[in-house]
């Protein structure tokens, strides 16, 4: 994710909505009060379920023609039990459940704030396959008012679900540890197109409606999935190996936006040029005509407001810079995902080290130049938000304000750093083998440590417990005449 330069902090305060109250699940009796579980990640505490790891998602979504009404829905788990489970737990808040079935036989069900709680007829074995059918809705105006979910466009949906957002959208196992692969179905009226995640596998027309069915290759978390439905034209070209590439852009902004998308297999090109190859089977940008403050890395097809292309007081420089910001993130944080948000600055410390390199190498903005001024500013944004690797609790009702600059030139400054200790060579080498080793899987602040020590071959655990973890920025290496401003001067 990277906030729009015009919001760098949200645009508008969400209201904060009571969990409790939030939850519009029709309740069943079950035989003891359900209770929300977690896997306990440090920043979102109740996010993610014990007990299974889901194999995938069949996602269908009936698009009513108005976004301000929900939609009808079914979601389809496969997963693994880890343990015995007299209990299933799926996050899920902002839709009505209609049905829940385990292994095909009824199942009773229950709210317990942001989680479903579902009691399967039959205990569960440790190690047993199950499959797990919601009926349910999904309600894009119960989303407003909270930081992600369905995003209301002029003209239809898209969906924006980091950090913790997509079950505001589909029951799931809301958890980056957790990937899997997907399968979604969207059924909408004609005159809508709708694209998601993946590749297409089928368009099925019936009267007055179409039904497209588009399919994963690669694992994928939930906060990565992506629905858009609008009056939109889909635009394809190849890029380096033949990769197909599609964009998805509101038809009457069509030939607006077309010089920037002819942009993207040279951005790809590049990128490969510094870590390997594209990690997905598809790439794409979605132009959505709303106003989300923020653009976001949404696995093959990353959401963009249209506007950071039209509006002509962003130079040309810094809006490319943006779109391999997001590209950068198909490798740093969708492939390689973060094994708990306190890992963001995995994703976002390299989304934002690339999109500089990007713009030393084709603009001439210098890295050591943004460097120097992201150093100065260290040891606020430290005080402001933690240091890189341990950021601070998001503020009350705005989940997304773990999004600070601590995470992004922040934790930019770091790898620059780690560059300047261990020199180009090994740095690059580093970077290749991290998205290489943990490609489609989920990797830690402490995997990166331990591979970063084993290329150079030298211990770094000091070196990074300064840089990821202390309160004041350490000195740069090789420029110790650069200060840092303390807060409050």
């Amino acid at each position: 994710m990277l906030l729009s330069p015009h919001a760098r902090t949200p645009r508008r305060l969400k209201a904060a909505a009571l969990l409790a109250s939030a939850v519009s699940v029709c309740l069943v009796a079950a035989s003891a009060p359900a209770a929300p579980l977690g896997v306990g990640d440090r920043l979102f505490p109740h996010l993610g379920n014990p007990g299974y790891d889901v194999a995938s998602y069949d996602l269908s979504f009936t698009y009513p023609g108005s976004n301000s009404e929900p939609l009808q829905a079914v979601t389809t788990i496969d997963a693994w039990t880890t343990t015995s489970l007299d209990r299933i737990n799926l996050d899920f808040a902002h839709g009505k459940v209609e049905s829940v079935e385990v292994d095909g036989k009824p199942a009773t069900f229950a709210g317990a704030d942001e989680d479903l709680v579902v009691t399967p007829e039959d205990e569960l074995p440790r190690g047993s396959w199950m499959r797990i059918t919601v009926k349910h809705t999904s309600d894009p105006v119960s989303s407003d008012d909270r930081d992600g979910g369905w995003v209301r466009t002029t003209d239809g949906l898209a969906m924006a679900n980091q950090a913790d957002a997509a079950h505001l959208v589909f029951p799931c196992n809301d958890h980056p540890s957790d990937k899997a692969m997907f399968t979604i179905r969207i059924t909408a009226p004609d005159g809508y197109t709708a694209v998601a995640n993946g590749l297409p596998t089928g368009v099925d027309r019936a009267a007055g409606a179409t039904t497209w069915t588009y399919r994963t290759q690669h694992p994928m978390a939930t906060e990565l999935a992506q629905v858009s439905i609008g009056r939109s034209t889909v635009l394809h070209r190849t890029g380096p190996h033949g990769l197909p590439l599609r964009d998805v852009v509101p038809t009457k902004h069509r030939e607006a936006l077309e010089p920037w998308l002819e942009k993207t297999p040279d951005q790809i090109a590049w990128m490969e040029s510094k870590v390997g190859r594209f990690p997905f089977e598809t790439y794409g940008l979605l132009m959505a005509d709303a106003d989300t403050g923020f653009e976001l890395e949404t696995q093959t097809l990353s959401l963009f407001e249209r506007e950071l292309f039209t509006e002509p007081a962003y130079p040309k420089w810094y809006v490319e810079s943006i779109m391999v910001h997001e590209l950068a993130h198909q490798w740093f944080g969708d492939s390689v995902a973060p094994a708990a948000w306190s890992d963001l600055w995995l994703n976002e410390g390299h989304a934002t080290w690339y999109e500089a390199l990007y713009a030393e190498e084709k603009a001439g903005k210098t890295m050591e130049a943004r460097m120097k001024a992201a150093y100065g500013a260290s040891d606020r944004w430290r005080a402001a938000g933690g240091p890189p690797a341990a950021p601070k609790a998001p503020d009350p009702g705005q989940k997304i304000s773990i999004f600070r600059p601590n995470v992004y030139d922040g934790a930019a400054l770091a790898l620059y750093a780690l560059r300047q200790e261990i020199g180009r060579e090994t740095f690059e080498r580093l970077e290749r083998v991290w998205v290489s080793r943990h490609a489609d899987g989920t990797a830690t602040t402490e995997d990166f440590v331990r591979l970063a020590s084993q290329l150079s071959g030298r211990d770094l655990g000091g070196f990074f417990q300064e840089w990821l973890y202390g309160e004041k920025t350490p000195p740069m290496p090789g420029h110790p005449e650069w200060k840092s401003v303390a807060p409050g001067k």
